[in-house]
């Protein structure tokens, strides 16, 4: 595998420069490694570099002579060459012709020209191919690194935000493509030099003192390049920054979207983002800028040189300056065109290159899991114990002495001291004296003395926040020891030991398995749930063998298989961020049955039912940790809350604040702790009852089948407007015909560029086109008044002075430098003639290059911000409906991939495209102008070219595809990786996922290897058509140069010598914008979504300002759907409720609970029927009206990024005494209080600084800051302990108690207490009545469900 092999070169390198450093502390030098482990390729790119450079001088010289032997052919006599002819030829009648003579010879000159271009583009493409493979072995040698060092990372970098997923995100994606990229363009940096140092010799040698004048302006002017170069690398840089802040925003926006339009915050938000946004134009409007500087530089640069040295040479030189010599010059100012122009690319590219290493090299340097103990330097390491593996790499934390790293490669773990019987005798992992913190020196827990028995299930139980789940983390070793120390012992044959540490040597990218494990791996289930993007089946067999029976055994104890039944395939659908969206608890019940299906000794359970109803609790409970696990005998280490299947504990640890409360069975505890053990039993007794519904209650479970088949359903009716590219491809497999499938591929999208252009504005449109041609005009005119300037036939001057008239007569008549006697003002007044119309072209050749460089960056930038300013506002104010159909990556394209293009890909392929198209065009133009017997060549030419770009664009969009689709597996297996890190270590799948890495590596570079050889491939033959042309154009006016000036001549072949550069760029920016412009038309394509409609028919100055007071609600004749394709799932509902009623709503499944609380805010389709509200339909109300006076607490909970003000009171409103006493409401005030800043403390993205039951207090807190009328509560304590949700509900009763509550409820025991129930089936009322007068009929439907609190 070339990703394995190229990494060990660049690691040996790296490990090679670390040992020879003097300074052990100091990171080895990214660089020489790197030109250790590739630089002989570069040399050898490097060397076919020069050779094409050298070549590519042939062109001026080849034209020089050619033009130089016409105008002598046309000056000496017919008579004259007969004559030397004879001369030469000897008595046998053999003509012996002089090597300058066969120079001389224009036909041999014009193969010669045709030979050397043919030779200097092959060894350039030659050149470029190397490079680039090169760089592609770097890029995968350097991923294979990151890889490596992800999965060392030390736990606390992660969760203290040190290193977040976007940073390693932008390594992988960002950084090793700059690394790429610079070496793609390295042999530049010698070969330029070069290059233009033989061009301003050989101008020297053409046009002496005056070719320095123009070589001074191109090297007074490079400076200015070079600092274009490097403003544009800031501004991109800090574009960068914006466009990352805007995402991030736009992600929270999207995830948290049902929560927003809920409580009426799309809004605020949507400005946080256009604020962003804002930022963001702005240094793109920079960045815009400073990128038409430099392409006016580019295009300005050589005409200025031109001018200057051409005027220069009319004043210091009495002689005339020959075509020949003017147009050579000419040429050659082309060629330095070329360094100058990638001057300021490489100078960008290499100060990228130097920040991305200088990130690489910090990122390789950062902490490490388990470097603790060898910093303590507690553990003695015998090195000759350690007995190497070959091609196994191993690395411990960089900042460590020499003495630590025992080599670059793998070895078997160090003998430890064996572990007394007494220690080890029937205890799985003990902790004694244990210290751990995550990396702030605060230790997280403290004094932690307990041991988990071996074989028997251990319960770890507290409140929230109290370390339970840091407690598996720190015996798994994710944790950093201050001090203490943890045992494993569970390997029968050396039973290890360690200070402080869990693992101590990691094996690196290997294909061999880690004989060096000093624990077995453990089955982890983590409390957020982690999935892979695969099968359902391979996510719950997570690389162990399949076995049928076990399977299926699994699936039954975690109630998986009425869910798979609904997805599409089975268990074969593909789950994750890029398969079926989940819910949490179907996502929570897959992550416990891959801890259930590994054959591991240890399985630790992280709080698995938290995201799961009572009855798959309990069934999980029963079925797989009590049957499944303990039959196998296994050790189980399970957190949870739920109390009441602390009877079924071998072992119970309980926790708080952070150390060990007490430690033992239950019998122990009730014992030596009456008072714990008598809480535990108040709390046990409320769970219990709730264990005895009657299982026809609508459970969690239930409702999240329902809305995975609801998506489902809603994709197929909606036809699956994915992605129209998608639908074209569908259409398209349906044509029999595959060369019709070929052709229509090999169409440009014209509709989609004009829909691009239109939003850049029509004046920007009309304003680019019209300065682009007059550009070309001008361009073409300057160096036609070069070939008339310069042109003579040596014929006297006549006294003619009319200087409006010029043309091939005025040429003749004002050919200043004949070489006839002329009077010294006529002289002077034809060439200051001359010189002055040289100059105005020249100047407003310049003026038009910059016209026309900022014409289409502004246009581009114009667009840009139409388009997305209008997908926004598009998104953000859909139906909620959409977001159910439309999958979050999908949207998040448009903003990211799609967006970035827009920005800043589109304009500078479109300023390309036009500049190369008209370049071509007028060089063809000027070529068939001077000999129209050229386009005769031309049509065979013309034939070549049209399927040449047709099959290239065809086959480069497909290999573009197949880039992008090898591409996205692999950033997500880094982000994977990166998030699920504790469970791929706990079983000890590192090297399983390594070798995922390396094929996924090898894939992605292949095709972006064969996407490089296309576009060889393309450069080849238009390289190749380009000298073809050239050869067309000097046959061509060899043939006809009796009739034609020699200056025409040269103009001509001049030109034709620019198609060879240009062609090429014509067809790969027309394949690029085609690529391109697809992000166009993948946002137009949502830009055509409707909008919900926040008008309504009331407008908002009607709304009383304390609507609603009392919280009446009537609810009359209602129908909803969730969309108009789709069935109603409310059917005719009339209800009555009370101002300050507390109400209960339940029932079974799909029966339309969670669909009535959406109908409150209008959040789906009422098509018949009104909810009246304190007097006023809300359907007529504005939306915005309607959702900011009412309050909801759904059941995920949602947090942004900010602070927790900005969380509680997005809107800026409230008083500060108002948040805290919504905090202390939620219980949440002394916890808040403690943090640095209090209101203002930071809340990390989606809230992970905070548990998932912190988290849920915290939305409670966030609606009692909305004081509003009603509340609707949407079971709203899943992820909260028993004891504070008892607090919490009381809290609720006393804070709500003159308010409207509607409950939605999916536990019984939460609408005991209301004053009225709901019970709902299939859309309508089934019971409707206080609960104890519905608990009085007891056939009926309410009084089923609570039958066993009777």
């Amino acid at each position: 595998m070339r990703a394995l092999t190229n990494y060990l070169k660049l690691k040996d390198a790296y490990e090679e420069r670390r040992q020879n450093a003097e300074d052990s502390e100091k990171a080895p030098s990214m660089w020489r490694s790197m030109y250790r482990a590739f630089g002989r390729p570069i040399l050898l790119s490097s060397t076919f570099r020069y050779l094409a450079d050298l070549l590519g001088f042939a062109g001026p010289l080849c034209i020089s002579g050619i033009v130089s032997n016409l105008e002598n052919r046309n000056e000496t006599a017919d008579s004259e060459i007969a004559a030397q002819r004879l001369n030469n030829t000897n008595s046998s009648g053999v003509y012996f012709m002089e090597s300058t003579e066969l120079l001389e010879n224009t036909p041999v000159l014009a193969v010669l020209l045709f030979l050397a271009l043919v030779l200097q583009r092959t060894f350039l493409q030659a050149s470029y191919y190397v490079t680039i493979e090169t760089g592609i072995n770097l890029r995968g040698a350097l991923l294979a690194m990151i890889y490596n060092k992800i999965l060392r990372l030390s736990t606390s970098n992660m969760s203290m935000g040190e290193m977040t997923l976007g940073q390693i995100n932008n390594l992988v994606a960002i950084e090793t493509n700059q690394l790429m990229w610079f070496l793609f363009l390295c042999p530049n940096l010698w070969a330029m030099p070069v290059q233009i140092i033989m061009g301003v010799i050989l101008l020297y040698y053409l046009l002496r003192e005056s070719a320095l004048i123009g070589a001074a302006v191109i090297l007074l002017l490079a400076p200015i390049q070079y600092l274009i170069a490097t403003k544009l690398a800031d501004t991109q840089k800090s574009t960068l920054d914006y466009s990352t802040e805007r995402l991030k925003k736009t992600t929270e926006i999207l995830k948290g979207i049902k929560l927003l339009k809920l409580y009426a915050w799309e809004n605020i938000f949507c400005d946080s983002v256009e604020d962003t946004r804002g930022k963001e134009l702005t240094s793109l409007r920079t960045f815009a800028f400073y990128t038409s500087m430099s392409i006016f530089m580019n295009a300005a640069i050589p005409i200025a040189a031109v001018l200057a040295t051409f005027a220069t040479h009319a004043y210091l030189n009495e002689e005339r300056l020959s075509p020949s010599k003017a147009f050579a010059s000419l040429a050659l100012f082309h060629i330095l065109v070329t360094p100058l122009f990638l001057l300021s690319t490489v100078v960008r590219f290499a100060v990228k290159a130097l920040v991305s290493v200088q990130k690489l090299g910090e990122f390789l340097q950062s902490d490490e899991i388990g470097d603790d103990s060898w910093r303590n330097g507690d553990t003695s390491v015998s090195l000759e114990t350690c007995r190497k593996h070959t091609g196994v790499t191993k690395a411990f934390n960089r900042k460590q002495p020499i003495r630590y790293q025992l080599d670059n490669y793998g070895y078997e773990q160090p003998s430890r001291r064996q572990l007394r019987p007494a220690e080890t005798e029937d205890i799985a992992v003990k902790v004694s004296g244990g210290f751990f913190t995550w990396g702030n020196n605060l230790s997280t827990l403290t004094d932690i003395n307990i041991r988990i028995p071996t074989s028997q299930l251990t319960m770890i139980v507290g409140q929230v926040g109290c370390g339970k789940s840091s407690l598996l983390l720190a015996m798994l070793g994710e944790m950093q020891t201050i001090r203490g120390q943890v045992h494993w012992s569970n390997l029968p044959q050396c039973e290890m030991f360690h200070e402080g540490i869990i693992s101590g040597i990691e094996t690196d990218l290997s294909l061999e398995d880690d004989r060096s494990k000093n624990r077995y791996s453990v089955a982890y289930a983590a409390q957020k749930s982690w999935l892979l993007n695969a099968t359902v089946e391979e996510n719950i067999t997570f690389g162990s063998p399949f076995l049928k029976q076990r399977y299926k055994a699994v699936i039954d104890a975690c109630s998986l298989q009425p869910d798979i039944d609904l997805l599409p395939f089975g268990d074969q659908t593909e789950i994750g961020e890029r398969g079926i969206n989940l819910s949490g608890g179907q996502r929570q019940r897959i992550c416990v049955a891959r801890a259930l299906y590994q054959n591991t000794n240890i399985v630790f359970l992280d709080d698995p039912f938290s995201a799961l109803d009572i009855h798959l609790s309990d069934h999980l409970m029963q079925e797989g940790i009590l049957k499944f696990l303990k039959d196998d005998k296994r050790t189980v280490v399970l957190v949870t809350h739920k109390l009441q299947y602390l009877i079924h504990a071998d072992w119970i640890i309980a926790m708080k604040d952070g150390s060990v409360l007490r430690e033992g069975t239950l019998k122990d505890i009730q014992n030596h702790d009456v008072q714990l053990y008598e809480h535990w039993k108040t709390l046990m007794n409320r769970q219990d009852q709730e264990l005895e519904k009657d299982t026809e209650l609508e459970s969690q479970t239930a409702l999240e089948r329902k809305n995975l088949r609801r998506a489902f359903y809603s994709r197929e009716a909606k036809n699956h407007v994915d992605d129209e590219d998608e639908e074209e491809e569908e259409e398209e497999e349906e044509d029999d015909n595959q060369s019709t499938t070929a052709n229509r591929r090999s169409k440009i999208p014209w509709k989609v560029c004009w829909k691009y252009l239109s939003s850049g504005g029509f004046l920007m449109v009309s304003l680019m086109v019209f300065s682009k041609l007059l550009k070309h005009s001008v361009m073409v005119a300057i160096d036609y008044w070069l070939a008339l300037w310069t042109t003579t036939h040596g014929t006297t001057a006549s006294n003619n002075t009319d200087a409006t008239s010029y043309g091939t007569t005025a040429a003749s008549n004002y050919s200043g430098y004949s070489n006839s006697t002329v009077g010294e003002d006529s002289y002077s007044e034809h060439r200051f003639y001359y010189v002055s119309v040289f100059s105005i072209l020249c100047g407003s050749g310049i003026a038009l290059c910059l016209i026309t460089s900022l014409t289409v960056e502004f246009l581009g930038l114009t667009a840009a911000t139409n388009l997305h300013h209008n997908l926004l506002n598009k998104i953000i104010h859909a139906p909620l409906r959409f977001f159910d159909v439309t999958p979050l990556g999908q949207i998040l394209n448009r903003f990211s991939a799609d967006t970035n293009i827009i920005d800043q890909h589109i304009p500078s392929t479109l300023e390309s495209l036009t500049r190369s198209t008209l370049l071509c065009l007028s060089a063809i133009g000027v070529i068939a102008f001077v000999t129209p017997a050229f386009l005769i060549a031309m049509l065979p030419i013309t034939v070549g070219f049209y399927f040449i770009q047709k099959y290239f664009r065809v086959a480069s969009k497909d290999l573009q595809d197949l880039d992008d689709s090898t591409q996205l597996p692999l950033l997500c297996h880094f982000s994977e990786t990166a998030e699920g890190l504790t469970t791929i270590r706990a079983f000890r799948h590192e090297a399983r996922f390594k070798q995922r890495m390396l094929e996924l590596t090898d894939t992605n570079n292949t095709a972006y290897l064969f996407l490089s050889a296309a576009n060889r491939w393309l450069e080849v033959r238009t390289d190749y058509l380009g000298a073809w042309i050239v050869l067309a154009a000097a046959v061509a006016s060899i043939l006809t140069s009796s009739r034609t000036e020699s200056g025409l001549v040269g103009l001509g072949l001049t030109y034709a010598l620019t198609v060879t550069n240009y062609l090429n760029w014509v067809v790969r920016n027309l394949a690029d914008l085609e690529v391109q412009v697809a992000a166009v038309k993948k946002v137009n394509s949502f830009l055509s979504t409707e909008s919900e409609n926040y008008e309504g028919s009331m407008g908002a100055s009607k709304v009383p300002d304390d609507w609603p007071q009392q919280g009446e609600i009537k609810i009359q004749d209602l129908c909803v759907r969730y969309d108009p394709a789709l069935k109603p799932v409310l059917k005719h509902v009339n209800a009555y409720i009370n101002p300050g009623q507390k109400v209960g709503i339940c029932g079974r499944t799909g029966s339309g609970k969670s669909s009535l609380s959406l109908a409150f805010f209008n959040l789906v389709d009422v098509f018949q029927g009104k909810i009246v509200i304190d007097g006023i339909d809300i359907c007529k109300l504005p939306l915005q009206t309607l959702r900011s006076r009412l309050s909801i607490i759904l059941q995920d909970p949602v947090l942004f990024s900010g602070s927790i003000r900005l969380n509680l009171d997005p809107e800026c409103t409230c008083t500060d005494d108002r948040l805290w006493e919504a905090l202390e409401i939620a219980q949440l005030k002394n916890m808040v209080k403690a943090l640095p800043g209090g209101l203002d403390a930071v809340v990390t993205e989606g809230g992970e600084n905070f548990s998932v039951g912190q988290r849920q207090l915290f939305c409670l807190a966030r609606a009692f800051v909305r004081k509003s009328s009603i509340l609707i509560m949407d079971e709203a304590t899943a992820s909260i302990d028993m004891a504070t949700e008892n607090i919490l509900q009381k809290v609720v009763m006393t804070a709500f108690a003159d308010r409207t509550v509607v409950t939605i409820a999916h536990r019984v025991h939460t609408i005991l207490t209301a004053d009225l129930v709901i019970v709902m089936k299939r859309g309508n009322i089934l019971e409707y009545d206080k609960p104890e007068t519905l608990l009085e009929q007891e056939d009926g439907v309410f009084a089923s469900f609570v039958k066993a609190d009777m």
